[in-house]
């Protein structure tokens, strides 16, 4: 990891914090709700001014940002300046149910949105859009036995799969050299049990299927790039919460997973291979942000849209204090993961 590295990430970073912080600033400003500070950075403010009653500044860390809305959080006990404010605006708490939802989910949507924006531009630069269609075995093919040339893979253990993205989703998942397969085979639906061998890719690691077959590639046009840049995007969503529910359920272990130190190394790697990967990482990190955010964990986007589910249910909103005190709880928790996560990619640094 060198300087360029750390400093792109920084870039790359705050470009993405940037994005999900307008779809807070954009949606709270559709719903009249008074936007204190638009924040870009944490810590000490450097740089700053207002306008229009809101606060847009530059503080001296640059590890994430904020857009802070009056009602959200009273003990950051943020004011801005009444002068200038074109309309009477309202606190969070007042603004109807489903503006707040809104408010909540935009961040995560605008994320999400540029992931699609980005795959869209690598779609449309393609030679060919890959599907999950087969083509040709390699010489050495077991999956033959079972699979034929021209069939269109439909679903990989129960799991539907769209994309040849999801295809290598599920391959990577796989620790059994037999897979469930269901074709579509001129027509006609197959359930079929493929076998595979199983690769690794170096000593220490878990064995992987070893993929025997290549797939059909399509001429790209202007419907097929926009479908396969929503089949893309839908098939990163899925492998984010796949991934989630694997960790959770032990598939995965803690110390697979990689925070900004892994990340920074990733991204500078991926600068130096040229434009195409290092664009497709960036949309890769952009939909895991807006995925991530909208985790029902507390301090999150997903955390605070399910203490709003909850007010739907009830009727009435839940007692700020106890919300106040989860929110925090979840926050130390994040805290400690990251401190975890960073901690596990600067060993792996010296590995």
């Amino acid at each position: 990891m060198n300087i360029w590295s750390i400093l792109l990430a920084v870039l790359v970073f705050g470009a993405l914090i940037f994005v999900h912080e307008l779809g807070h600033y954009f949606s709270a400003k559709w719903a009249g709700i008074k936007v204190l500070e638009f924040a870009m950075g944490m810590g000490p403010k450097i740089a700053g001014f207002t306008r229009g009653g809101t606060r847009y500044a530059l503080r001296l860390l640059p590890i994430g940002g904020f857009v802070a809305v009056e009602g959200e959080n009273d003990g950051l006990n943020i004011k801005a300046e009444d002068e200038g404010s074109p309309k009477k605006s309202i606190a969070l708490p007042d603004a109807p149910l489903y503006k707040r939802f809104i408010f909540f989910f935009a961040g995560s949507l605008m994320n999400l949105a540029l992931g699609l924006v980005i795959l869209c531009v690598l779609s449309s630069q393609a030679n060919l859009l890959g599907t999950t269609q087969i083509a040709a075995f390699s010489d050495d093919a077991v999956s033959s036995s079972q699979l034929q040339v021209g069939d269109t893979i439909t679903r990989i253990n129960g799991r539907r799969v769209r994309t040849d993205n999801d295809l290598l989703y599920e391959f990577m998942r796989q620790r059994h050299p037999t897979m469930r397969m269901e074709v579509d085979r001129g027509g006609e639906k197959l359930l079929l049990d493929v076998p595979f061998r199983m690769d690794r890719f170096d000593e220490a690691g878990p064995d992987f299927i070893y993929v025997d077959f290549k797939i059909v590639g399509a001429e790209p046009t202007a419907w097929g790039v926009i479908g396969n840049s929503f089949n893309w995007t839908g098939s990163l969503i899925r492998q984010v919460w796949g991934s989630f529910i694997d960790l959770l359920t032990g598939r995965f272990g803690f110390n697979q997973l990689s925070g900004p130190v892994g990340v920074t190394e990733a991204i500078g790697q991926a600068s130096t291979a040229g434009a195409r990967p290092f664009l497709l990482l960036v949309s890769y990190i952009t939909v895991n942000l807006g995925v991530f955010n909208l985790l029902p964990f507390p301090a999150l986007d997903g955390g605070r849209i399910i203490f709003l589910a909850i007010e739907g249910i009830r009727r009435k909103p839940v007692n700020p204090k106890y919300e106040g005190i989860v929110n925090i709880a979840g926050f130390v928790m994040l805290i400690g993961l990251m401190i975890f996560v960073t901690f596990s990619d600067i060993m792996k640094l010296f590995v």
